[in-house]
């Protein structure tokens, strides 16, 4: 269906609602109804802030034996700014949004959109996935061991995915 397609009946729904919520009846269809539109898939970092934690911990350690009285504020500031951002990382959680016909994540603090035109090829493991970008050397991974992807779940919906956009799906 095209977008000028969809916009068309999502404002058209929206009058007769608001006349049927008039008339004291149920509505029929909403903007924001059950139907899904995308499918998200999280993940959670736990590398990175475990690691920004133990640099912490260990900047602690060193300015509590360092004899050379420098400045306390300073050793505290840096020892509460290491798990500050260990604990932004932490509860910042990646995904993956699969739509009908592009995907997105979360990269470099902004959300990517990649159009299902631009994916080469999809591989999926059990351990991982890889989106291949056409024509560039970069890719996408979701991994298990990392990030705490639910790759099985991905898998299946990246294949209907592959499916619907023509888009070869590997199976390793």
């Amino acid at each position: 269906m095209a977008r000028s397609w969809e916009r068309m009946v999502q404002r058209n729904s929206q009058q007769l609602n608001k006349q049927r919520k008039k008339q004291g009846k149920d509505a029929i269809h909403s903007a924001n109804s059950v139907t899904k539109t995308s499918d998200v898939f999280k993940g959670r970092n736990i590398v990175l802030p475990v690691t920004l934690v133990a640099l912490g911990v260990l900047y602690w350690i060193i300015g509590t034996l360092d004899q050379s009285g420098g400045s306390v504020f300073m050793h505290w500031l840096g020892v509460g700014l290491y798990l500050l951002l260990a604990a932004m990382l932490y509860f910042r959680r990646p995904f993956l949004k699969v739509e009908r016909n592009r995907l997105s994540t979360i990269k470099f603090n902004r959300e990517r959109w990649l159009p299902a035109t631009d994916i080469e090829k999809i591989t999926v493991s059990r351990s991982a996935v890889t989106i291949k970008y056409k024509g560039k050397r970069t890719t996408w991974m979701f991994s298990k061991l990392i990030n705490r992807y639910d790759t099985a779940a991905m898998g299946e919906r990246l294949q209907e995915f592959g499916k619907v956009n023509n888009i070869p799906v590997e199976q390793l």
